[in-house]
Parts: C-alpha cells; sequence; structure tokens
C-alpha cells in the first residue's frame, strides 16, 4: 500500500513525511494529524515497499515502526543509510532499551515508543525538520538565523550548517542532524565540558525529554563515524560523573 495525502494550503505543504507501519490505524491516525499541520504524507504498510519508494522519491523525512512483515524498520533504515541521511524517527510498540540502542547506532534521529502523544511526535519532527534544513528560521530571529550559517573550523575539523556538511582531515564524515547539533555544540567551546542536559538542550530544542543513554549513543555512534576515516580520531573525550568536550590539539 502507498498512499500520497494531505492536500493544504498551509506554508507546509512543500514537507513530504513518509510513514511506515503495518498498522493501519496509527497509519490513519498519524496521517491525519501531520495533515492537519499541512504536511504531505505518503504511507507504505512494510519495509519492503517503502524501500524503492524511498530511494527514488525521498520524502524530507521517515517515520519507521520497526516490527513489520517482510523488512522490519531496523532492515529499512540499515538499506535507507548505505545511501542517505534522511532523517528518520522510529515509532513502535518495542520499548526495549536494546532496540532503541540498535536504531540509534543504526542511524535514527529519535525514537518514541507507543503509546505515543501526537503533540509530542509532532514537536520532535519540528525539530528534526529544523535541523535538517538550516534555512529554517528557529524563532523568527534572523540575527541566530544568520549566524547558525556560519561554518566552524576546529584542528582538524571543519563543519557547514548550511551544507550540514563535516570533514576530518578533509575527509567528509556523514553525520545525521542530531549528530550534527550535538558536535556542533561540543566544538563550539573546545575544552569546555557540556553536560548531557547541555547537549539535550543544544540537540532538542523543545523541551522535548530526552534520556541520558541517547546522548550517550549518539556520541558513541559520531566517534564510530570519525574513526572510519581516521583511527586514531579522539577529540570528543568523555568526562565521567560529568559529560563530554572537544579537544582540538
Amino acid at each position: 500500500m502507498a498512499e500520497e495525502t494531505g492536500e493544504t494550503s498551509n506554508a507546509r505543504e512543500d514537507t513530504v513525511i513518509a510513514l511506515v507501519d503495518d498498522d493501519r490505524n496509527i497509519l490513519t491516525t498519524v496521517s491525519i494529524a501531520l495533515q492537519a499541520e499541512g504536511y504531505v504524507t505518503r504511507v507504505y504498510s512494510d519495509g519492503e515497499t517503502a524501500l524503492k519508494a524511498l530511494l527514488d522519491n525521498p520524502p524530507d523525512l521517515a517515520i519507521f515502526d520497526i516490527k513489520m512483515p517482510k523488512m522490519d524498520g531496523l532492515q529499512l533504515l540499515r538499506e535507507v543509510r548505505q545511501h542517505s541521511a534522511l532523517p528518520v524517527i522510529f515509532l513502535t510498540s518495542k520499548d526495549d532499551e536494546g532496540d532503541e540502542e540498535q536504531g540509534l547506532e543504526l542511524g535514527a534521529d529519535d525514537y518514541i515508543a507507543k503509546p505515543f502523544s501526537l503533540r509530542l511526535l509532532l514537536a520532535r519532527i519540528r525539530a528534526i525538520l529544523r535541523r535538517a534544513d538550516p534555512s529554517r528560521p528557529l524563532d523568527g530571529d534572523t540575527d541566530a538565523s544568520e549566524n547558525a550559517h556560519a561554518s566552524l573550523t576546529r584542528g582538524r575539523l571543519f563543519m557547514d550548517p548550511a551544507r550540514h556538511h563535516v570533514t576530518w582531515d578533509g575527509d567528509p564524515v556523514s553525520l545525521t542532524v542530531t549528530e550534527f547539533l550535538i558536535l556542533e555544540a561540543l566544538a563550539a567551546r573546545p575544552g569546555v565540558i557540556k553536560s548531557r542536559n547541555q547537549l539535550m538542550d543544544a540537540a532538542y530544542p523543545d523541551d522535548i525529554f530526552v534520556d541520558d543513554r541517547t546522548v550517550d549513543s549518539h556520541i558513541k555512534r559520531m566517534r564510530r563515524k570519525f574513526r572510519q576515516v581516521d583511527p586514531t580520531f579522539g577529540a570528543i573525550e568523555t568526562l565521567y560523573g560529568a559529560g563530554y568536550s572537544f579537544s582540538d590539539g
């Protein structure tokens, strides 16, 4: 099943969100809520059907269930990440910590367990879309928006928020929007310890609750990505009991 809906005059009408879930009630409920906010939705009832569509005609964001027929959400994300940095939220009844950890390790941008609040889901969608598109102003603050586009160089690290581009010693490193915001918060002040709460605030600016292990998972995945281009990478330091810092030395 594949379907595109959401005819509206809202300014968000060009923003497309794909929903992949074998529960038709979830697809209908979430799709209606998103359309009410002005988004266009595409819905798919299994991962195998969704994969080709996601790669051939990528949406702006996708929401995956984990437990689905033909191809589960974890495998779907694994396949998508081979080709795309598409922002992905997991929306699933499987609330086991291992599933959350695996989803984040594979590159999911967020994870929401069923039953869930539509208000919370919409807040997370807005936050992730804003981070994925630096041209979206945060609070109508022009100066803040312009500053958000300034590139950042810290030793061997280069970050370009306008293009969502990161390099280490000139080699590109592909980060999700959440990873990018956490790294930017650390690199903005080298040597300064950032607590997990501070990093949560940087990556989740809409007063969304995120527990400590989510930040730890993002840091772990970032280190792994940097070590793929530089096995000696150690610029993100852990200060046990305090948080993390970035060293540009």
